[in-house]
């Protein structure tokens, strides 16, 4: 388990400045840690404390908790609050919030348990798949070939890859169809898993390449391998232990006074209060306990503040850290500095139809400019505003690209952001004279 100051500088690589929400989501972590070592009367009495992140929209919300989540492979959902409706209403109940941690949390131990597997399935696998094709190629064998070279060279030959694109008919399970209905309570029943669990699902011949049965066999063979019962159960305990639901949009609940819609939004605050002060919640894989999961909530709370909350709410989210607006300096950053920056990511996708893009640092500058500019002059959307102008500034470059030309360097620098974002740039002088 990372340290604090671990937790920190990971988050670091991926996100650019809000170095208070980074060290309250790192204690939170770590916290969880330190509690696992207690004594089990001693652990049952300590509770994780529940953060609420305030700050616009586009400065690392959602981010900061998402990254978090997979620093340690931990079970993570994001819900928006104002999906939910109050009991009696139609719509998502807030218990189905933990049921999608819990499918989270089941997909996590899944693949963790396919993957230890993986070698003895993939026997069984090649075994059905060699099965099938040695007698189609045997049937071809020349007569001076000797037959145990033959078989020899066919094995070679399949491990290598070099029959994945031939066509083989295999014997493969259909799929129930899938239909999703509401229960009583605002939950999702599936009856196509509920008829595929009852019953053994009808078998069927169908024709696929080798490299596709491949995969749709081994997934079969894993199913077989895999004990339900051990995956559900550890699957709830991840949950449970470790799970972390990112609330966003709280402020949308937080209505001010005399508002006709507060009934509606205080309704949908007091049923998510049982949830995050700990009550079970049945899940098709089992009984959760939501005592020790941990909740982030977000909100930008311009109308609204975290006061607006119902008294109790607020209480179940005793750390309020607000995240900084960002600034020119934090654009130039996040253009340039996290591991998955925007311009490597451009850089990256336009290499495949043989663009290689060079962004010079006057460049870098006058995007961050503009990116400034525009959320001063229009709505503040954080860092998301460099997404639209990304798009702008490449967008003749990317459209007339092709992996049939030869490979050709673009420098991006200053005149050619100014030239490409000539209008944006000549909206934003026609504004200062606009009273």
């Amino acid at each position: 388990m990372m340290t604090c100051k671990e937790i920190v500088k990971n988050l670091d690589s991926y996100i650019i400045g809000q170095a208070k929400a980074k060290r309250a989501v790192a204690i939170a972590l770590r916290n969880r840690y330190r509690r696992s070592k207690l004594p089990k009367d001693l652990k049952e009495e300590i509770t994780p404390k529940n953060i609420i992140l305030k700050g616009p929209t586009g400065v690392g919300k959602t981010e900061i908790a998402r990254r978090l989540a997979k620093l340690v492979n931990a079970p993570f959902v994001k819900v928006e609050a104002t999906k939910y409706t109050e009991v009696g209403y139609v719509g998502r109940d807030v218990e189905s919030m933990v049921r999608d941690l819990v499918e989270a949390s089941v997909r996590i131990v899944r693949q963790e348990q396919t993957e230890k597997i993986k070698d003895k399935a993939s026997v069984i696998v090649d075994k059905k798949i060699t099965d099938i094709l040695y007698p189609l190629k045997k049937a071809n064998k020349p007569d001076d070939i000797d037959t145990e070279k033959f078989r020899e060279k066919f094995y070679e030959d399949y491990k290598n890859g070099l029959f994945d694109n031939d066509a083989i008919d295999i014997d493969v399970k259909e799929q129930p169809k899938q239909i999703n209905l509401l229960d009583g309570g605002g939950g999702e029943i599936n009856i196509g898993q509920i008829m595929g669990g009852m019953f053994k699902g009808p078998r069927k011949m169908k024709k696929m390449t080798v490299e596709r049965a491949k995969e749709i066999l081994l997934e079969e063979e894993c199913e077989k391998l895999i004990d339900p019962d051990s995956l559900n159960k550890e699957a709830i305990y991840r949950a449970e232990q470790e799970g972390i639901i990112f609330i966003d949009e709280i402020d949308k609940i937080a209505a001010k006074k005399n508002n006709g819609q507060d009934v509606s939004r205080e309704g949908v605050q007091r049923d998510i209060l049982p949830i995050v002060e700990g009550s079970v919640v049945n899940t098709k894989y089992g009984v959760v306990h939501t005592d020790y999961i941990l909740f982030i909530a977000a909100g930008a709370f311009h109308i609204s503040s975290v006061s607006d909350l119902i008294p109790e709410l607020q209480g179940r989210f005793p750390i309020q850290v607000e995240l900084d607006s960002l600034d020119k300096e934090d654009f130039k950053k996040i253009l340039t500095i996290p591991q998955n920056a925007i311009t490597t990511q451009y850089q990256e996708l336009l290499k495949i139809d043989n663009v290689d893009l060079e962004f010079t640092d006057d460049a870098i500058d006058a995007i961050a400019e503009l990116a400034k500019d525009e959320n001063e002059t229009n709505e503040n959307i954080g860092a998301r505003r460099l997404q639209t102008i990304m798009e702008l500034l490449l967008e003749d470059i990317s459209f007339n690209a092709s992996d049939d030309n030869p490979m050709v360097k673009v420098k991006i620098d200053k005149p050619f952001v100014l030239n490409s974002m000539k209008e944006l740039i000549h909206t934003h002088d026609f504004k200062k004279y606009v009273l």
